[in-house]
């Protein structure tokens, strides 16, 4: 029987964790044992591992797409990856593990539901683990998978698993993350992959592919706050749609539906919704979060990009000054009373930092106040100034609402993504 996927819900997850942990052959082992790989595919990457010496199938090649990243045997890039079993689809997103790289982890991070984080059985729990970790804290995951891989290279050893799983344990405890798993795997060899390992009996725990088959997500997503950034008005102004006045963009919290009453900001007017319409439907009966809808108002407004549809009684913060916990992404520091270009929804402003109230130790996570420099790869938490006001939720309660990002606006590069505490 045909697998019909339309009712099956969508799990986002990344692959994190330190160079050379083995995230590629990981994602490179799921595909395979789940027999998501085309016979092209496979082929491919056995012609690949014989021209480059290695002995057996190198399945991390499924995912090292770029020409350097197969000649240096590591990730540079975020490659996204797409599969199907009979109770849930996924999107996984291989990011790299090199400092150098760790805008690209941010960005892999930055929109998923689940982090899958590496550690080598042999090395444990090193900084980059502990930066991945603290950085998917930040982008709001909530499900954390710890994946013990090696564990052939360590004899399969339950006592170096458990102090491995320890280590973690104490370190993740001074976050906000709800959901951890810690499961020990060999990825090269499949053990506990997809189904539970004979040569780890001592683990009693789920496998990999059964965690995340069965992680609850029902309560991720804010279904409270109501949010409609727009994007664009639609006015085709032809003979059909002569009066049409619609206004797209993405549902970032809450449910809307036709007949609610609605405030728009900033204006603060308030109205009701006359019809929401997507490009498959010409009416809904609700629009939530990640829809993309057209919504058009019972009274003609003067809305435009970077305006917000609310509900009367749940609205955002309006304000000109932000505390954002950032991550730095540029070789060039940041600097004081700097001038950047703040991307926000869909509305773009300019800011100007006021204050930089602390960075991050890394390794301990305390707060380094005396040390406002942030240069590449630190977090930090700092105070800018909009020139206009913007309309924000804390990143914990909405992420559609509470991430910025900085821009340079000499260079247009992008320096910093920046949470609302």
């Amino acid at each position: 029987m045909a697998l019909d996927r339309s009712n099956i819900d969508l799990l986002r997850f990344s692959v994190i964790g330190s160079v050379d942990d083995g995230k590629s052959t990981l994602i490179g082992r799921l595909l395979y044992d789940s027999k998501s790989i085309f016979e092209d595919q496979l082929q491919a990457i056995e012609e690949s591992s014989k021209k480059r010496g290695d002995e057996r199938v190198n399945l991390a090649l499924l995912t090292d797409g770029l020409k350097a990243e197969r000649e240096q045997g590591i990730t540079i890039d975020v490659a996204y990856r797409y599969f199907a079993t009979p109770k849930r689809k996924f999107i996984i997103a291989d990011c790299p593990g090199h400092i150098q790289y760790t805008r690209n982890m941010v960005t892999g991070t930055s929109n998923v539901n689940l982090a899958t984080v590496l550690v080598d059985a042999r090395h444990g729990v090193v900084e980059q683990t502990k930066r991945h970790t603290f950085i998917a804290s930040l982008m709001g995951v909530k499900h954390i998978v710890l994946c013990v891989n090696k564990m052939d290279l360590v004899e399969f050893s339950e006592e170096r698993y458990e102090e491995i799983k320890a280590e973690y344990l104490s370190f993740i405890s001074k976050m906000d993350i709800p959901d951890v798993h810690i499961i020990p795997i060999s990825a090269l060899d499949g053990d506990n992959i997809l189904e539970s390992s004979e040569k780890m009996p001592w683990y009693k725990g789920n496998s990999y592919l059964y965690t995340l088959e069965n992680v609850h997500l029902g309560s991720d997503f804010n279904m409270v706050d109501c949010r409609f950034p727009i994007q664009r008005v639609i006015r085709p102004q032809s003979d059909k749609f002569h009066d049409f006045r619609g206004f797209a963009g993405r549902v970032e919290g809450g449910v809307f539906k036709p007949g609610d009453e609605v405030s728009l900001l900033p204006s603060g007017f308030k109205t009701k919704i006359k019809n929401i319409e997507t490009l498959d439907a010409p009416t809904v009966e609700e629009a939530f979060h990640p829809m993309s809808v057209v919504m058009t108002l019972e009274d003609e407004f003067d809305l435009s990009r970077g305006d917000m549809i609310v509900k009367e009684k749940n609205q955002p913060a309006v304000t000109q000054d932000l505390d954002l916990m950032i991550c730095w992404f540029t070789n060039d520091a940041l600097k004081p009373r700097g001038k950047y270009v703040m991307k926000h929804t869909t509305r773009d402003v300019r800011v100007m930092v006021k204050e930089v109230q602390y960075k991050v130790d890394i390794h301990t996570l305390h707060r380094a106040e005396d040390d406002s420099n942030i240069g590449l790869n630190d977090i930090g938490k700092i105070t800018v100034r909009a020139s206009k006001p913007v309309f924000t939720d804390l990143y914990k309660n909405n992420k559609g609402t509470g991430l910025v990002i900085l821009i340079d606006e000499f260079s247009n590069e992008t320096v910093a993504c920046g949470m609302v505490v």
